[in-house]
């Protein structure tokens, strides 16, 4: 086993008052796999003699050590081969609570509450669906729910904060469904004029306002067997409600002016990055249409609750601009994947542009919470020696979930991270890390 770089103990936050928890491996070979963690001492690992048995080969034989002790959990990684991250900080010594994720290898473990629901579906193993992209354990469990929903017709409504991705996510679910080669129809309500709003969406006959010069289909008409994307669903006025509701309910639409509905086959997506909830109580949106379009419901999660994915979006950006991964230095990408992307993708996107065209870092706003070791240095450290440290931590860091994913494997590792062999070989002496002969 090799011998690990230095680690300071990341012991943060409160101790949690004793309460039965377990552990669940929530994606790995062993998926469902689960340790109840009353107060003692626990081992996980490879080896058979550990109390939580693993058969994932990037796992050490006894890699990680649990104590539940009256004052709180806590994991100590026990000089593992790979090292071990805790949502998504690597630590040799951590106090975990109740909803925290431990990343072995190719494992994600989940500490729960002993009567907290197991994970139902097992995350997906793609890395992208549709141009959504992800390689975290919360974007693979979205992509494990989109894969089952594109395959059913239900309405789909997408919740998440502005630049999460609605559209890329309800164009995916639209590409990878039975009505892929029919229309997918955008309806963009934050956009259009609310006083177009009923005619945009149920169409109008010749006559029936001054300007509708010739009948027009709306935007459910024009869809005709595809799908209708409708964002940003929280502008839509009161009085329109119970039109969509139809809609929704009957699959009928009755055109501006016209006496008679239409039949219309279209599957609706819609998107909010409102409170639905608080707006039903607020008296702002009809209770009965929000009941109606919550049936099924996927949350986008912020890139702030998963920085992991920062470098895999970077990449992604690069390749569409037309760029090269080297285009953007290591230190660059530590200090980018250290910040909380308020604006979320799609402000992670306008920086590596700017950055790209201009050389020029903006200022951004931390990620908020203790600082982790790859995104934070001592006080009072001189600049030259805190930036040495920053890209140290982050190597390391990188290095390791690398060869994890790899299970150690030189060859596919300089492949993926898209380095030289020797370059990489170098950069693991440096770290003291090891990998297997390729």
């Amino acid at each position: 086993m090799s011998p690990r770089a230095p680690s300071t103990d990341v012991l943060t936050g409160d101790a949690e008052p004793p309460l039965k928890l377990r552990l669940v491996v929530a994606s790995g070979p062993d998926f469902g796999a689960q340790l109840a963690l009353e107060e003692g001492s626990y081992r996980v690992g490879t080896d058979p003699g550990n109390h939580l048995v693993l058969t994932d080969s990037s796992v050490s034989r006894t890699h990680l050590e649990i104590g539940v002790l009256p004052e709180g959990l806590v994991v100590t990684d026990n000089q593992s081969t790979n090292g071990s991250s805790c949502d998504g900080v690597a630590f040799t010594r951590v106090r975990v609570k109740a909803g925290a994720e431990l990343r072995i290898g190719r494992t994600v473990l989940r500490v729960l509450p002993a009567n907290a629901p197991s994970p139902a579906i097992a995350p997906s193993a793609r890395e992208r669906f549709g141009r959504l992209t992800g390689r975290s354990l919360r974007m693979r469990e979205l992509f494990a729910l989109l894969e089952r929903l594109a395959l059913a017709d239900a309405d789909v409504l997408v919740e998440g904060e502005t630049g999460t991705g609605k559209e890329l996510c309800a164009e995916a679910l639209h590409r990878e469904s039975r009505r892929a080669k029919r229309p997918f129809e955008v309806c963009d309500l934050a956009s259009s004029p609310p006083a177009l709003f009923e005619a945009e969406l149920f169409g109008h006959r010749k006559g029936a306002f001054t300007g509708a010069t010739c009948d027009r289909a709306g935007v459910f008409e024009r869809a005709g067997g595809g799908t209708v994307f409708l964002d940003e669903l929280g502008e839509l006025p009161l009085e329109l409600q119970p039109r969509l509701l139809r809609v929704l309910e009957a699959r009928e639409v009755k055109r501006v002016g016209d006496g008679a509905y239409r039949r219309c086959d279209v599957r609706i997506i819609s998107a909010t990055n409102r409170d639905l909830q608080a707006e039903v109580q607020e008296g702002r949106f009809r209770a009965d249409l929000f009941h109606r379009l919550a049936v099924t419901c996927v949350v986008l999660p912020p890139l702030r609750e998963r920085p992991e994915d920062v470098p895999l979006l970077i990449d992604e950006i690069l390749r569409q601009l037309g760029k090269e991964p080297s285009q953007l230095g290591l230190e660059t990408r530590a200090m980018l994947r250290s910040y909380s992307w308020p604006g979320n993708v799609r402000e992670l996107r306008n920086v590596v542009e700017r950055v790209i065209s201009l050389g020029v870092l903006p200022p951004l706003e931390p990620l908020p919470g203790p600082p982790s070791r790859s995104a934070s240095s001592e006080p009072g450290l001189p600049f030259k020696e805190a930036k040495e440290r920053l890209i140290a931590s982050f190597e390391r860091d990188y290095l390791a979930g690398l060869l994890g994913r790899n299970q150690g494997n030189l060859s596919r590792a300089a492949r993926e991270a898209g380095i030289d062999r020797v370059y990489l070989k170098r950069l693991l002496r440096k770290h003291r890390l090891a990998a297997r002969r390729s």
